[in-house]
This record gives C-alpha cells, structure tokens and sequence, in this order.
C-alpha cells in the first residue's frame, strides 16, 4: 500500500526520535489524528506515551491519569515529571504554546532539550509539543525541530469515505455511492481535515442517502473561507471571455497542458503563476476568473487581509496554516487581489505594523519558492511602486505581464463580449465609431457601456439597442485615465522596464517607439 502524506511524516518524526531529538514541535489542528500516528510511533520506539494538558494534567493516551493527573494541571509539573522520570517515554504536550512566553516554562524546556539527549537508552525521553500554530519562542528555536503536520491526502480521504460507507446498514451500502461519486466526492473533500472531511460525507449519506460529490463540493466551501480561503466560480466562456490580451492568453493557452500526467513523464515543470500589473478595470481579475475555467481546476481567493494580525508572529502562523490548506487542495488557481494593498511597506522597517506586514510577506515567499502542489498564482496589483523587491524577483512568478488600456481593436474586442454577454451579438452598431469614442477607456468602461445604453433604449419604446445609445453613453464617461492620469503615466513607465506586455499590440508599439528614440 502507498505511504500517505501523514505516515510519511510519522516515519520522519519517529527518525528524529532514533536520532535522540528530544524536542520537537508539530504544528497541526488535527489533534485526535496525530495522536493516533503518536502511539504507533511511541510502540515502535518501546516508548511508554504520556500527555499532558492544562484540562486533564498528566494522563495516558487514553486519558487515565499518571503522575498526579489533575493535580498536575500546570506545565511546571509536567516538565518535572519528565526530568525526573526513569523510563523511556514520549511525551505530548498539549496547547502549550499558551505557556510558551512564560520564562519559566521556557527555560524548563531548554533545560530538558540540554539533559534528554545524554540519558541512558533505557531511560530515553523525548517531547512533543502540539500546537495548531508555528509561534514557537526564540528561545527555543535553537533546540525545537518544527514538522509542519499535513492535512489528509488522497489516499487517507478516501479511507475515510470507505470507513463512512462500510458503517451503513446492509441494505444502504449497495447505493450509498453511484458509480462515478467516489473519485468525485474524494477530489472534492481534498484540502480538508479528517473530521471535516468525515462530516461532509456523514452529512451528505444523513440527508440525501448518498454521496453526492456536489453537496460535500459545498461544504467544503463553507469550512474553507475559516482558512481565510473563498472559492470563487470561474467566469463562463473561458480565455474566450477576455477581449484582446492575446500574449497573456496565448502565454496562458501554453502552459495549459503543462498539469497532465504525460506532462509529468516528459519532465515538465508545473506552471508557477504570473503577477499581473496595472491600472483596474484593465482585466486583471477577470483573467484569474477565466483561467480556472480554462483549465478546469478550483479558483480559490485568498484573502490576506483576513490573516492580518497587530502580534507579530501570529499573522505569519495564519498565513502557513492557509498555504498548508492550499497544499493540500493540490490544483487549482490561487488569486491573490491587489497584493499592493497587503504589502504595501513590507519593505520599510520602520512600519508602524511591528513587522506584521514583513512576517506575512516572508510566509508569503516561503511558499512560492518552496511550495510542491501544483497551485498556479494569479497575482493582482494597481500600484506597483508599492510592492517589495523581494516580490518581483526573478523565480517568485514565472512571468510578470503589464495590462495597460486597451487597444482599438482590444476596444472592440471588449464591446463585442460585452454585447454577447448582454444577448445583443447580432444588433448591428458601429464598432468600429464606438471603440474610437473609447479611447483610453478601461476595459471595465468599455463594458459597462453596453448595460447603460440598453436603460436608454428600453425607456424609448423599449426598441433595440443602437450606435447612437452607445455613443452617448460614451460621450457622458469621464473615463479612469483622465482622473489617474499621472498613476497610469507611471504604472505605464513601470511596465516597459519590468513586464511583458499582456497585448502584442502594445508590444509593437513599444518596440517602434525604442527604434525612434535610437
């Protein structure tokens, strides 16, 4: 049978442990599942398992009480429990991160990390302490090992569903998952913990008598966003919903099949993701929308702003606890909005945040660099002047792409899908008289024209939309480019030294302005 994620981790915990690493910290909000790889753990080392918590004192795993149980409740008595005990033991510390900041509690752990690894074999001992996050003290840091604990994967999942299914009775076990559910409700329920993911099935076989990939799609849903998570719907249409930005799009058509097994064989990386620059309305977030339609995967917004704390430290827990989620949802489009706004002075150590906006950015790095599930980032930004150095270096995003105003022809590109979109693709207007009235228009802007001049052609006798209702709708725009002219000026100037243009008409036009400045 295949390793899950879990019993791989496991494997390297119980290393450690053979290695007399008496101090480790595992970070995992899956408490009751942990402990179940603990105690093989502990049985496979010859190691008697003891827990402690604030609630129940010093106890066995299953709960009876050892050393004093509750009178025991403090971690002092606990620590001193270890130091002096003579046999071999592995102890859990549970929520003690609470302590953590206590110098007593902290200097008790020092003192153990220091003494535990020259103990005689038969009297080894060795702790772990449980916490849902990584605030782990610079105290200790220096003598903890830190193991990131994983959510279920695949194959623990699907467990779980069988394990769901094999406690029906009898006579619903035959129809409790149509042919074709069972891969679908697994890939749906990936990215969530063992008891979300066990109440999603309980409560789609209680309700529908089934599973029903589509209702457990749902629920999951509803526990991501505690993740900071939100899974958005994909826009209707694809690449095709996008009017002109044919580089980014022929660029993104590219990478498409870059996700396949075959892809895999030949050797080819996965796609990392694109940070896209520009002015708003300019089709940046819409393009997020439309690539997860095109490649048939999960959009997933992030919302970084959610995760901001005013402690430092525990924003950049909240964030590895929300990349450790996306891990483990595996494919799928990550959009991060406006990242300008989250990390607009990340680069200033002297901000008035403390160093949250620093400890988030570092989480944030961390994962593009190091990060092994095939989530492709699709990152947003207005202000690029705002955004850290470290963000725009070579490697974080696989392409940078400036979206500047559109074209004429991306103009009328935008009006066309604007008109579809508005079931008027057949009406004859005067494209062409249209996009020129547009100039320097916002593809947004664009847009938007369509439903307002259909408001002046229904309170005219309700008849069909015509080249003047646009025309006038148009003249009466005071468009983005004249109120931010000088941010776009600059979003423009930043874009030609450091991006790829998203249009090749931009690109030519580009290209023929630097041979007659030569």
């Amino acid at each position: 049978m295949t390793p899950t994620t879990g019993s791989k981790t496991a494997a390297d915990i119980a290393a450690l442990l053979r290695a007399r690493n008496p101090l480790l910290l595992v970070v995992t909000r899956e408490e009751a599942r942990f402990e179940r790889f603990a105690m093989e753990i502990a049985q496979g080392a010859n190691l008697d398992l003891r827990c402690w918590d604030c609630a129940t004192g010093i106890s066995d795993i299953n709960g009876e009480p050892k050393n004093g149980g509750t009178s025991a409740i403090e971690p002092s008595a606990a620590l001193a429990a270890i130091r002096d005990s003579r046999e071999r033991q592995l102890w859990i510390l549970r929520d003690i991160s609470a302590w953590l900041r206590d110098p007593t509690v902290t200097r008790g752990l020092r003192s153990l990390a220091r003494m535990l690894p020259m103990a005689p074999r038969d009297q080894a001992r060795a702790i772990i302490l449980l916490s849902p996050t990584n605030d782990i003290p610079p105290e200790l840091s220096g003598h903890a090992i830190v193991i990131e604990f994983p959510l279920p994967d695949r194959a623990e999942i699907a467990g779980l569903l069988d394990a769901a299914i094999a406690a029906l009775p009898d006579d619903l076990k035959a129809t409790a998952c149509p042919n074709g559910a069972r891969d679908l409700a697994i890939d749906s329920a990936v990215g969530l913990s063992q008891e979300e993911a066990t109440a999603c099935f309980s409560k789609s076989l209680v309700v529908e008598r089934k599973i029903n990939p589509a209702s457990v799609a749902s629920e999951k849903k509803r526990i991501i966003t505690r993740a900071g998570l939100e899974s958005v719907e994909p826009i209707a249409g694809g690449l095709d919903a996008i009017g002109g930005l044919d580089n980014l799009k022929a660029w993104l058509i590219e990478r498409a099949g870059a996700f396949t097994q075959a892809a895999r064989t030949y050797g080819l990386p996965a796609p990392r993701g694109v940070l896209l620059v520009g002015q708003p309305g300019c089709g940046k977030s819409l393009t997020a929308k439309a690539v997860a339609a095109a490649w048939q995967v999960p959009l997933l917004r992030g919302d970084l702003g959610a995760l901001k704390s005013k402690y430092v430290g525990e924003s950049e827990g909240k964030l590895r606890n929300f990349f450790k989620v996306v891990e483990a949802l595996g494919r799928c489009v990550l959009w991060f909005d406006e990242i300008d706004k989250v990390f607009s002075g990340a680069d200033d150590n002297t901000a008035a945040d403390g160093g949250v906006q620093s400890d988030q950015l570092g989480a944030m790095l961390s994962f593009m660099q190091d990060r092994t599930c095939e989530a492709f980032i699709v990152a947003t930004a207005n202000a690029v002047n705002k955004l850290p150095a470290a963000l725009l270096r070579k490697g974080r995003f696989d392409r940078i792409f400036f979206v500047d105003l559109p074209t004429e022809s991306e103009r009328v590109a935008i009006l066309k899908t604007a008109m579809r979109q508005h079931k008027r693709e057949a009406v004859d207007v005067d494209h062409a008289a249209i996009a020129a009235a547009c100039n320097h228009f916002t593809g947004s802007e664009i847009a938007a024209l369509v439903p307002d001049a259909l408001f002046i052609s229904y309170n005219d006798g309700k008849r069909e939309l015509a080249t003047a209702d646009l025309l006038t709708v148009a003249r009466g725009t005071v468009p983005l480019s004249r109120t931010a002219a000088a941010s776009i000026e600059l979003s423009r100037q930043w874009g030609k030294a450091n991006a790829v243009p998203a249009s090749s008409e931009v690109a030519t036009a580009s290209a023929n302005v630097r041979r007659l400045d030569i």
